[in-house]
């Protein structure tokens, strides 16, 4: 019998850790660049350069959004106010309709690619929120954390049910390959949730904004898993499951909003602000990439 190292052995040759690729050129858009940054451990310099981003992005656009912006006077207010946004997101939209009634399965395929580097990387940029929240919040989060990894089970954690989608639809399943197919309007919803986390000065931007998505990904979805059992589409259930979980992870979230008032206090001005933002960048985001499907299928963007 040999004595050398076997193939498990500790000084078997172990394969590279995927990378974000560097740019090819010059021209690469500040979204993307941010979205690297992002995934990247930083050191002075590099933060230096997410910062000076920002501050040409995110911070005027909040600041913007909360001089528009008439102040909230309490948490039954903005729980007013999102009821209103979500009843007049449930009408529906052009982009919406036509992806789930008229897309072609090239079209469809073409918006999956487009939100790949999100449902490949689900969740994992809100866990940076959780020490800013007092523990009750930080508890609720976390079982919406805990459900979006699939309560430990790969075959029910969310990112796996999207690399089911995109093997079926023959397009690659990690997040390196889709670094130049994705529209700086995606990167800019990608982007938002490590802004919001990490270096927002209030956290109640973050809570306004989670609680907005989990409250409309249910209506929004719909559009989704229409097309796919309109397309013979068999792994939808990426879109299936968030009908049923996102219910539950709306009231976890107004339940980490209860909880974050009863701690410190609340600026639902704030609240506002956050859930206005991310509605802005992800309906802004689903528009264009509907729109890019169509024209580069060879249909008229709506």
């Amino acid at each position: 019998m040999g004595t050398g190292p076997t193939a498990s052995g500790p000084t078997a040759a172990r394969r590279a850790v995927p990378s974000w690729p560097a740019p090819a050129s010059g021209d690469e858009s500040v979204h993307r660049e941010l979205f690297r940054l992002n995934r990247t451990p930083l050191d002075s310099r590099l933060l230096a350069r997410v910062e000076e981003i920002e501050r040409g992005w995110i911070l005027p656009l909040v600041r913007s959004m909360e001089e528009a912006t008439a102040p909230v006077a309490d948490r039954a207010g903005w729980q007013r106010l999102l009821a209103g946004l979500l009843a007049q997101e449930r009408a529906g939209s052009p982009a919406g309709e036509y992806l789930a009634e008229k897309a072609s399965r090239a079209e469809f395929t073409l918006v999956v690619r487009e939100f790949a580097l999100d449902g490949l990387t689900e969740a994992q940029n809100f866990f940076p929120a959780v020490p800013r929240l007092p523990i009750k919040a930080q508890m609720a989060v976390m079982r919406v954390l805990i459900d979006e990894f699939g309560c430990g089970n790969l075959q029910q954690a969310h990112s796996q049910l999207y690399r089911l989608l995109l093997a079926e639809l023959g397009l690659p399943q990690e997040p390196q390959h889709f670094l130049d197919t994705t529209g700086d309007e995606t990167f800019q919803f990608l982007n938002v949730f490590y802004w919001l986390t990490q270096r927002a000065p209030h956290v109640e931007y973050f809570l306004g904004a989670l609680a907005y998505l989990e409250a409309s990904i249910p209506d929004a979805f719909t559009h989704q898993a229409r097309a796919c059992e309109r397309l013979g589409i068999r792994h939808g259930r990426y879109y299936t499951e968030h009908l049923h979980i996102d219910t539950f992870h709306m009231r976890e979230m107004q339940l980490a909003i209860k909880e974050y008032e009863a701690a410190y206090g609340l600026d639902p001005t704030r609240l506002w602000t956050g859930a206005r933002l991310l509605s802005r960048l992800i309906g802004g985001a689903f528009d264009a990439a509907v729109a890019r499907a169509r024209e580069s299928a060879g249909g008229v963007a709506a």
